[in-house]
């Protein structure tokens, strides 16, 4: 068995086993390296880990440590809260807010699960409350949360920019943003209008909420978090305007706010995304180890081969989008970008198109039940019949899956190669 097959044999095996039982991905990744590297492609181990993402790594670590930091002291809150003041009475409207509250989190660097997971007990809170579709407010939130993860501060965003750099292409910052932006917003608009007047699926004894449960009207920051504000705006600021290390930026606001507020932030580091950061840098040293031996580059070769370029183009949105409804998005990005780069290289293929297409198609289809944010909002529901609301995630993702890379691949692919 060849060692190109090897590879990708222990490339499915784990997406398999991390998908059926509960283990981080990311460990598998790590076992992966060591045994296919050493057995297989005949790598020393300082080979095999010189792909391990430090950069990401730090960056990662600031980011969840200093929104850890921001929710442990109301910050998040109070945004979330200030956002949902602004429907002024008007519930049908709900739905917008936590859309754009949710953009708004992870474009600024938090988390797309953990955006979801501050924002859709609101959300389900809110459907239960005033008799909103809950498929709709859940839906709406995690495509909010989409919209916003690929801004250059967001980690999706820095992931699949620091994949790009890597190569001979370059793919803008703001067309990769306001791609997924812009395919997440009408896909939001879609569901508005096509599901919102839909009655949910209630529980024989769903009864009346109490209103003790929704969030409280926001006041006025206290000192600690307009401190808090002022740090957001000057880590945007350090970033974008003096190209300052992101993650370094977070970790020192981070262990500021920690040190004026020492008793609420004694556990802010268990809110660093460990799981996520185990996840990301696994895979991303399993791909880099894969890319330095030229497994990459050969099977990128005979996917180019398959036929026409365009064609080719549309199989892998496809792939991702059918794996990702089942497995991490972020893994199946780290895998496929390095994939399509050879693919790019060699045809008329937009780069910004494509690399956007594959991230959309990836992304799009997380409100599977299957993945964090569908389970999410699964989960909070309320005063609803379980089964039946399963069945109408089910439904919709599965919409989505089929319809969401043909449109992804002819917005963003086909009118530019």
């Amino acid at each position: 068995m060849s060692a190109e097959v090897i590879s990708l044999v222990a490339l499915l095996v784990m997406f398999v086993v991390g998908t059926v039982l509960p283990i981080n991905l990311g460990i598998l990744a790590f076992v992966a390296t060591f045994t296919v590297g050493t057995a297989s492609l005949g790598l020393t181990e300082d080979e095999m880990f010189e792909g391990f993402p430090a950069k990401l790594f730090v960056t990662i670590v600031g980011v969840t440590y200093l929104f850890s930091v921001a929710r442990r002291n109301g910050t998040v809150d109070w945004l979330v809260a200030a956002g949902v003041r602004l429907v002024r009475g008007k519930v049908g409207l709900i739905p917008w807010v936590l859309f754009l509250v949710a953009a708004l989190l992870t474009a600024f660097g938090t988390f797309t699960p953990a955006a979801v997971a501050i924002l859709v007990p609101i959300g389900m809170n809110f459907a239960h409350r005033y008799r909103l579709n809950p498929l709709v407010v859940g839906m709406m939130v995690i495509s909010g949360g989409h919209a916003g993860a690929f801004s250059p501060l967001a980690v999706s965003g820095a992931l699949v920019l620091g994949l790009v750099d890597k190569t001979g292409l370059h793919v803008s910052a703001v067309a990769l943003f306001s791609a997924s932006f812009v395919i997440n917003l009408l896909l939001s608009a879609l569901t508005y209008a096509l599901l919102a007047k839909r009655p949910a699926p209630l529980a024989e004894d769903a009864g009346e909420a109490a209103g003790d449960e929704d969030l409280a009207v926001a006041g006025r920051p206290d000192w600690r978090q307009w401190l808090t504000l002022g740090c957001l705006v000057a880590l945007v600021v350090g970033a974008l305007g003096f190209h300052l290390e992101i993650g370094f930026l977070a970790l020192a606001a981070g262990a500021l706010l920690a040190l004026v507020d020492m008793k609420r932030q004694e556990k802010a580091v268990d809110g660093i995304s460990w799981s996520t950061l185990l996840l990301v840098a696994g895979m991303m040293t399993y791909i880099a180890m894969l890319e330095k031996a030229g497994v990459i580059e050969n099977i990128s070769e005979h996917a180019a081969g398959l036929g026409a370029p365009l064609l080719v183009a549309l199989l892998l949105c496809f792939t991702v989008a059918v794996t990702s409804a089942f497995a991490s998005s972020t893994a199946i990005l780290t895998a496929i970008i390095p994939i399509a780069v050879p693919l790019l290289l060699s045809s008329h293929l937009s780069a910004p198109g494509l690399i956007a297409a594959l991230a959309v198609s990836t992304t799009i289809v997380d409100t599977s039940p299957f993945s964090t944010n569908g389970a999410l909002v699964l989960g909070n529901a309320r005063g609803v019949d379980g089964r039946r609301f399963y069945r109408q995630v089910i439904g919709y993702t599965g919409a989505i899956v089929a319809v969401g890379p043909v449109v992804a691949w002819g917005a963003l692919v086909v009118p530019w190669s």
